[in-house]
């Protein structure tokens, strides 16, 4: 395989980028026109334009990459995350036309895909599942019946479902038929699929993850833990690995149960098993995400296993070239997500320029973004700017190092997550590993920052007053010593 296309975007694309590089490995990128002066569109060897903004018009027209990957000599496609990364049909219209996905087969994709089948898939492997409704909810009596006898609250999820979509928490009986119609009606109008199950709410869950690697050989191996449960709108903010309340045993446990989900659907390639952990340390099963994750880099930092490196060597036909007593823990990494969202508005998405753009930088410290100073956030995708990741020598100095480098991240034009990140990072509850994926329910307000911004404004103005003031006095000054009786600053302003 020497020549790949991404069919991806922004800074993944960038960062498979740098992977094929140091492998040798010439890359094409495809674009729309919204990236047309993107960093990835330039770092590739070669870079062809797809198609207008929307993602519909460019980035989703699979069989429009497949086609460019044909013309420019590409033997392999790496989809990165989002966009068609988990789209079967593409993996398979992406085998027919005699080129390789760096990635899993079409038919796990299926299988994990749709949360029911994956439960299915997984039931005779001795994998934790949450008690509830093995196949979707037909009959609406029957189901109230089910929730009654698993206890409230239940949950009412979307099979096909993913970011909170067609999800909805029923506390009791009373609320349990308007709530089913809400998920149903939500899951159609995201998915296109109406099909929904239910099952016992876990009150307090902490997010767990585990990233699993698998050849075709037969081999699989997982690369421990990610704790996501910091989360808004049930997306990620902030990840680290290792999860601070895993036991060596819990993590051996969870290990080689998400090594069996891989089994169950014959999977190869790199993917993630996600776990639910509750208060009692009790785990299970949630899904299997069939790609790269967003927050892999913390896995590589404690791991120093390219992940993306191990991907292209998998589909290239090669074994892994270690085992699972070769991989160990080093250190401790965090990752947040640097969104151009306002965390004071409820994280509502908050496009424009980026005026200012410094990236931290020293010791143990890692951005993945694809943007520079002077670049629009484009309205048209997700607002994700950057990923922030920190490594240390244990939780306390990569959580230390991380507050540095938000502090060091210039970012002027949008607001970002960054000072939420900071608030989330310096709390108590985070410092103590005492938290849940309810963390910004239970501990965040927007007035914690808004209360902070008062003082940082009037020192702001009065720093800038004085500026002026100096300014001032020095161009006076000048104009004094020309003799000319006009400030020379006062002549030359425009």
């Amino acid at each position: 395989m020497k020549k790949i296309l991404i069919a991806n975007r922004g800074e993944i694309a960038l960062r498979i980028m740098r992977t094929a590089k140091e492998m040798g490995i010439a890359t094409v990128a495809v674009y729309s026109e919204a990236d047309r002066n993107a960093l990835f569109v330039r770092f590739a060897d070669e870079a062809i334009l797809i198609g207008p903004a929307p993602s519909n018009q460019s980035y989703l027209k699979g069989e429009k990459i497949i086609e460019v990957a044909k013309k420019t000599g590409a033997e392999g496609i790496h989809p990165g995350y989002g966009f068609l990364s988990e789209n079967a049909d593409f993996a398979r219209k992406v085998s027919d036309a005699g080129l390789t996905l760096i990635g899993p087969s079409p038919e796990a994709m299926e299988v994990m895909g749709s949360k029911l089948a994956a439960k299915a898939a997984v039931k005779d492997y001795n994998i934790p599942l949450v008690p509830g409704t093995d196949e979707a909810v037909t009959d609406i009596d029957e189901a109230e019946k089910i929730a009654t006898e698993i206890g409230y609250p239940i949950l009412v999820k979307a099979s096909a479902g993913g970011g909170g979509k067609g999800m909805r928490i029923v506390e009791k009986e009373k609320d349990f038929r308007d709530q089913m119609d809400r998920a149903v009606s939500e899951a159609v109008s995201a998915f296109g699929d109406g099909s929904v199950f239910i099952e016992r709410y876990v009150g307090s869950p902490r997010h767990i993850e585990i990233q699993i690697l698998a050849d075709t050989h037969g081999n699989t191996v997982y690369l421990f833990e990610r704790e996501c449960s910091i989360q808004r709108r049930h997306q990620k903010v902030i990840e680290e690995a290792p999860s601070a309340v895993l036991t060596p045993e819990l993590r051996k446990e969870m290990g080689e149960a998400a090594v069996r989900v891989a089994q169950a659907c014959n999977y190869v390639g790199a993917g993630t098993v996600e776990f639910l952990l509750d208060e009692k340390h009790n785990f299970y099963f949630l899904e299997m995400n069939t790609r790269l994750q967003v927050e892999h880099p913390v896995t590589e930092q404690i791991t120093g296993i390219d992940l993306v490196a191990e991907q292209i060597k998998i589909a290239r036909g090669e074994k892994l070239s270690f085992g699972q007593e070769d991989l160990s823990i080093q250190g401790h990494s965090i990752e947040v997500r640097v969104y151009a969202e306002d965390p004071t508005n409820d994280f509502l998405p908050d496009i424009g320029r980026l005026n200012t753009y410094v990236r931290p930088q020293g010791p143990g410290i890692r951005v993945d973004d694809g943007f520079e100073e002077g670049m629009n956030i484009p309205i048209h995708y997700d607002p994700m700017i950057a990923k922030l990741v920190t490594y240390g020598k244990d939780r306390e100095e990569a959580r230390k190092r991380m507050i540095r480098a938000i502090d060091e991240y210039q970012i002027d034009g949008v607001e970002t997550t960054l000072s939420f990140c900071k608030f989330a990072l310096d709390h108590e509850a985070f410092v103590s590993g005492n938290f849940d994926t309810h963390f910004v329910k239970l501990h965040f307000t927007p007035d914690v920052l808004k209360d902070s911004r008062p003082d940082e404004e009037k020192i702001a103005a009065w720093l800038g007053v004085n500026i002026l003031k100096s300014q001032k006095g020095k161009a006076e000054l000048v104009g004094e010593q020309q003799g000319n009786g006009v400030s020379a600053w006062k002549k030359n302003r425009r």
